[in-house]
């Protein structure tokens, strides 16, 4: 199982605290509340660390089992930070095949960290996909919403600098 527990250690303020504290309460007697509040609470702290989750599963009085398998299964939480510039490395099939993951590699290199992670300075974060539906560049990869296609790992730096 992959660590649930970031290497960027939690900030978390009183004032996010008390917002998810209001969600929760909101939803406390709801049945299927789970879902809405760890939606509101990544809205609230951009992802769902350890720390968010055992709050959801005291403040719904649900295990934390529940909610950490909730937030695991979902493709739309996370459990790490993500970072200023989103990096996401299409491994689908033409993207793969065209050499995505020798370029995901160099990105994982460079940046020091691995997929689902973020940078220390939360500049950077790195995720595989599985298609971006952009097959006719492969391979490709997004920095947030901008596409960069026909790579080789040669590639790397010169995007990276561009968001230095």
């Amino acid at each position: 199982m992959a660590s649930t527990k970031s290497s960027i250690p939690f900030t978390g303020t009183p004032e996010q605290e008390r917002e998810l504290m209001a969600v929760i309460a909101e939803h406390k007697e709801q049945q299927g509340a789970l879902m809405p509040v760890l939606q509101k609470a990544q809205d609230i702290y951009g992802y769902l660390p350890i720390e968010v989750q055992e709050m959801v599963a005291a403040g719904l009085g649900v295990p934390l089992e529940e909610v950490y398998g909730v937030s695991t299964f979902y493709s739309q939480f996370s459990l790490f930070p993500k970072g200023e510039y989103r990096i996401s490395v299409c491994l689908g099939t033409a993207c793969y095949v065209k050499g995505s993951g020798a370029v995901f590699d160099r990105l994982s290199e460079k940046l020091g960290i691995k997929n689902g992670e973020c940078t220390a300075d939360k500049k950077f974060s790195l995720d595989a996909c599985r298609c971006i539906g952009a097959c006719g560049l492969a391979p490709v990869l997004t920095v947030n919403d901008e596409v960069y296609g026909k790579l080789t790992p040669d590639d790397v730096d010169k995007i990276l600098a561009k968001y230095a």
